[in-house]
């Protein structure tokens, strides 16, 4: 795993092999951050990593300077590995050991960016109630967006809030956003 940009650009780092994830793709995650780059100055934006695994996207956003990042994950050492980086690169990523659906349900943090890294054999019932939540309980700020990874065999593209897809080989990022009262 690789840091592709900011202060710790080309970076590697060894996830330990037992942890149970399977990290963006470097092809895939410039992809990404591409995108996010024309709409955000990272200084400013606050971002939930939900599924984070091996905290591949969360060290991206503090690599390139996002102050606020929260880390959620359910596996212990998922939590332990991405603690323990960030502290070794002095990195702010708040790391939080809990079921994601839990905690979309009872936190009350908002979020410029949420991203959202499920297993890839989850239902399209399982990725669309994370949307749900995300919507139901207002996490986003105003003009926030939620990013859902995804095989490419998923579509999400019937819910409401779905704005576009972005795919990277077998890699598919769906953006959600509020909708407005014109769009509506």
């Amino acid at each position: 795993m690789r840091i592709i940009s900011g202060k710790l650009k080309g970076r590697r780092l060894r996830a330990p092999k037992n942890l149970p994830v399977r990290p963006t793709t470097d092809m895939a995650k410039e992809g990404l951050f591409n995108i996010l780059n024309n709409l955000y100055y990272f200084d400013s934006i606050s971002v939930i990593d939900l599924f984070s695994g091996t905290g591949n996207i969360s060290y991206e956003f503090a690599s390139r300077g996002c102050k606020s990042i929260y880390a959620i994950d359910a596996n212990y050492n998922c939590i332990k590995y991405i603690t323990n980086t960030a502290k070794e690169l002095e990195l702010n990523i708040n790391t939080y050991k809990t079921d994601v659906y839990k905690f979309l349900e009872t936190t009350s943090l908002q979020a410029d960016i949420i991203f959202a890294d499920p297993p890839y054999d989850f239902e399209v019932e399982k990725f669309l109630e994370i949307v749900d939540t995300v919507f139901d309980k207002n996490l986003l700020k105003e003009e926030g967006v939620l990013i859902v990874e995804h095989a490419k065999y998923t579509d999400l593209s019937g819910h409401k809030n779905h704005r576009y897809d972005k795919r990277y080989g077998g890699n598919v990022f769906s953006f959600f956003e509020e909708i407005s009262q014109e769009d509506a």
